[in-house]
């Protein structure tokens, strides 16, 4: 790679690491993990407690059985010899597993039916909710790392709600089933074989940290991964005119090692706790034997045991430690929900730049007047977008704004659709603020075409009818009829039913400009907005479209941002901006009469033509 590739990348780490020392130095959020389990209370009245009840059941029945195979086989029905009892005892076993099976295939049903309906829930509402926010939030962040936190961070959360919660409620009541039942029995030997607890909960919670360090990293090291992913194949055909394919592949293969590694750091700490449970099991084994087997001696009368206490215990050592390893597992889980919900719950505490006031006016019927007073705007604090820009759009007018790259003019159609508010000033539509105006009934009201048209998997039909969902086939056609994309759409395959592919690619530049020109007609906006909507169309396209454009804007506001001038020269009033500043505005006829900005702008624009 270059140099200068060099230098963006170790900048971009350095930022990475420092992203990733915040969000690991944070505590561990119960708070966090409490806004978690809210997406349980849909169903704290149906699939939550049967779920309960099956797992009580089935660990009722882990309890019962060691304590009727040690005090009522061993030292009651072996000792006397009575068949009867120990026949009655076999079968009434056997029933109570049964029962546990029972109980165990519904907890499985209805604790998985239960998480993936929250699962469900929570992509639901974090999809629902991005859509809600304003062009600043999509302005910072990629694609691909919206998709990481919709797709992979959620999916993090599954084996939490479809497993976790229920085992982890079944664990705890399991040994603290078994710690109540082994002091029963025989306080002094419950006491010997938990003195080893405290050593293992210091172990295990000075290796908390570290776990939920590398969880953490795991997370972040995903992201980054996906939002390359996503960026390269975005990008593939410029990487491929290029021949970057090779420095591409450095690239990712950098960024897929640093993943890799993560992992592998993450799954090493995490296997670190199943040995100290093995070795905790092997101590309070060693310790029920030698210290059991003396009880048993010593006698009942003496403070002994007898032997069925004995078999008793080591039935509930045995169970004992497995609880402790899954809830080892069970908190690497939580470490990677709370890794996960961290991400996602920041993007749910995202709030739209661009708010809605209560009681705001709904436009039932708009006229288009605009009006911009003294409107000031700037996408950061570096560089100022529009300086106290004054402009009165009449209604039914259609406006040019002119202007070299950077000059201000798709701001001020950002401004129209209320994208973004500006700093100073206000933006008037038939004399109401926006701020003071619904969203929703504002946007219904325009349609944007822009340059870059974006075109969704599915049918042509789709793709126009999306101007206006409730639109007959009929409409849809005559929409396509009027801008055009008629004669094209019946020489496909399958005509208005044909299937297109992601982005449209099946189609030409032109093609997809004039179909979504049909579906900004089928809209029937007030106001229309053509972004350079007609810079990838060729020249006999643009003789079409300036044909239908007359019959587009027919007793419509219409702005036109364009840098090819010969398409604004019926334009009502042209403004032409420098920098955020309207230099000079009238129409063709006058602009070229002062022989100023607007003339320069024409006049080297035909020297390019000459020259071609």
């Amino acid at each position: 790679m270059a140099k200068g590739s060099n230098e963006v990348e170790s900048k971009h780490l350095q930022r990475f690491h420092y992203t990733l020392d915040q969000a690991i130095e944070k505590p561990f959020n119960w708070k966090q993990m409490w806004r978690l389990l809210v997406y349980l209370k849909p169903y704290s009245k149906n699939y939550l407690p049967a779920a309960v009840i099956a797992m009580l059941i089935s660990t009722a029945v882990r309890l019962i059985v060691p304590i009727l195979i040690g005090k009522v086989a061993i030292d009651v029905a072996i000792a006397d010899k009575d068949i009867t009892m120990l026949t009655y005892l076999v079968i009434g076993i056997g029933v109570l597993y049964l029962l546990s099976y029972v109980g165990n295939v519904y907890r499985i049903k209805w604790v998985n039916i239960l998480g993936q309906n929250v699962i469900y829930d929570i992509r639901q509402h974090l999809f629902s909710h991005i859509q809600r926010l304003s062009h600043r939030f999509f302005d910072s962040r990629s694609a691909g790392s919206i998709l990481v936190r919709i797709m992979n961070d959620i999916n993090s959360l599954q084996e939490l709600f479809t497993n976790g919660i229920i085992n982890l409620l079944m664990d705890v009541v399991t040994l603290v089933g078994i710690i109540v039942i082994l002091f029963v029995l025989s306080p002094k030997l419950a006491l010997a074989i938990m003195v080893i607890l405290p050593l293992m909960f210091y172990l295990t919670t000075k290796l908390r940290r570290m776990i939920r360090r590398s969880w953490q990293s795991v997370r972040i090291q995903q992201s980054r991964m996906n939002s390359h992913l996503n960026e390269g194949l975005q990008g593939m055909r410029i990487t491929q005119s290029f021949s970057q394919e090779a420095e591409n592949g450095e690239y990712f293969h950098g960024v897929n090692t640093d993943n890799f590694n993560s992992w592998k750091d993450a799954t090493k700490k995490s296997a670190m706790f199943r040995p100290f449970v093995e070795m905790s099991n092997a101590i309070g084994t060693i310790i029920l034997i030698a210290y059991g087997s003396y009880l048993i001696l010593v006698g009942v009368e003496n403070g002994g045991i007898e032997i069925g206490d004995f078999v008793t215990f080591a039935f509930f050592i045995g169970m004992f430690w497995d609880p402790i390893s899954r809830l080892g597992q069970m908190y690497n889980q939580m470490l990677m929900a709370m890794a996960a919900s961290e991400r996602i719950f920041e993007f749910l505490d995202e709030r739209p730049n661009v708010k809605e006031q209560e009681g705001a006016h709904e436009f039932i019927d708009m006229i288009g007047d605009i009006e911009f007073d003294k409107v000031e705007f700037s996408y950061d604090q570096e560089r100022i977008a529009l300086h106290e820009i004054s402009i009165h759009i009449q209604a039914g007018q259609t406006i040019a704004l002119v202007g070299h790259t950077g000059s201000g003019k798709s701001t001020i159609a950002n401004l129209i659709s209320r994208f973004y508010d500006p700093a100073k000033g206000t933006v008037k539509i038939d004399g109401y603020d926006l701020k003071q105006v619904t969203l929703a009934s504002l946007r219904s009201k325009i349609s944007v075409v822009l340059q870059d048209t974006f075109i969704f998997s599915g049918t042509i039909m789709e793709n126009i009818r999306f101007g206006n969902p409730n639109a007959t086939n009929e409409e849809v056609i005559q929409a396509a009829k009027v801008v055009g994309a008629d004669e094209f759409i019946q020489r496909l395959a399958n005509g208005y039913e044909t299937e297109v592919e992601e982005r449209g690619n099946i189609l030409s530049a032109g093609e997809r400009q004039l179909l979504s020109f049909a579906r900004a007609l089928l809209a029937n906006p007030s106001i229309l907005i053509l972004d350079e909507a007609t810079a990838s169309i060729d020249t006999e396209t643009e003789v079409k479209i300036q044909e239908a454009l007359g019959r587009l804007l027919k007793g419509r506001t219409a702005i036109i941002i364009a840098h090819r001038l010969s398409t604004i020269r019926e334009a009502d009033t042209i403004f032409v901006l420098e920098q955020g500043r309207v230099l000079e505005s009238g129409s063709h006829e006058e602009l070229m009469a002062k022989r100023e900005e607007y003339f320069s702008l024409v006049k080297s624009q035909f020297q390019m033509l000459d020259a071609m």
